[in-house]
């Protein structure tokens, strides 16, 4: 759709499934599991978002999806259908991997991080974008390369280890701009350096949310994953977000959900209720 002279466009690397109640956290299954069954092991279907923007002549991808460097049992425990994948989502734009100038990432974990790289038919990992200048906050990149026990399992060296040695990989440190009107906040909560992006051309505003608001579903303050490492700070991240985007008729853009990926907030009797819009 259009953004302003910008276009942005949801694509997508496929779906994986993850277990609802660490999706929700603390609110009870009787009332996430409405607007999202479990299967028979309690996972729930996510989408495996992107973005693609079009803006100042340069394609900009946001996340890269979950990658193909995942085994078999990954695959069965994460419930991974890269169907499309990336590179099929990029090719109905007539795009190519080395097409794409630029990726942002939100974070690292490896449902948004994974398609940064490749392994090639020697077992070595390369760039996937191989053109492209990769932006990260600089303290997600430090807190990214030494996994601790609690973060180790979301956190794969393989997919952005080999970017500083390629030469690709640009660290930020707080809000910045990118472009003009392509630029990155800081939405700490989910990870300590979680950042969003916000896009913004001729007035017209838009967010890609990442893990602080992953579907829909996550509007309302409290409903807060089970794998916020700072869920305290989600909340207050979310709630000053939340207020901006309704002040200022920001488009939200959702990464994960598999039927709702944009639309606005509006506040009605103190909680915050979404208005879809479909793809146009």
């Amino acid at each position: 759709m259009k953004l302003g002279q910008f276009e942005i466009y949801p694509i997508t690397d496929g779906v994986l499934r993850l277990d609802g109640g660490a999706m929700f956290g603390i609110v009870p299954k009787i009332l996430w599991e409405k607007h999202h069954p479990p299967d028979d092991r309690n996972r729930i279907k996510l989408e495996l978002g992107s973005l693609l923007i079009k803006a100042h002549g340069f394609n900009i991808l946001v996340d890269t999806g979950i990658g193909n460097k995942g085994g078999e049992k990954f695959n069965q425990m994460y419930g991974v259908e890269r169907c499309p994948s990336l590179e099929e989502s990029l090719s109905k734009f007539n795009l190519s991997p080395v097409d794409i100038d630029l990726v942002i990432n939100t974070h690292f974990h490896f449902d948004h991080a994974g398609g940064n790289t490749r392994r090639d038919d020697r077992g070595e990992i390369h760039p996937t974008f191989a053109k492209a200048a990769y932006f990260i906050q600089k303290g997600e990149w430090e807190f990214a390369s030494k996994p601790n026990e609690r973060t180790r399992g979301s956190y794969l060296l393989d997919n952005y280890e080999v970017l500083p040695k390629a030469g690709r990989l640009n660290l930020l440190e707080g809000d910045s701009e990118i472009l003009k009107g392509i630029s990155v906040i800081r939405t700490p909560g989910h990870t300590p350096h979680h950042q969003s992006i916000f896009i913004e051309s001729n007035g017209e505003k838009a967010v890609y949310l990442g893990d602080l608001i992953p579907t829909a579903s996550h509007i309302p303050l409290p409903y807060i994953m089970g794998y916020d490492l700072f869920p305290l700070t989600t909340l207050e991240t979310k709630r000053k977000l939340l207020e901006q985007a309704e002040e200022e008729h920001w488009l939200l853009v959702f990464q994960h959900d598999p039927k709702v990926r944009m639309g606005y907030v509006k506040k009605k009797e103190g909680r915050f209720l979404l208005e879809e819009v479909r793809n146009a």
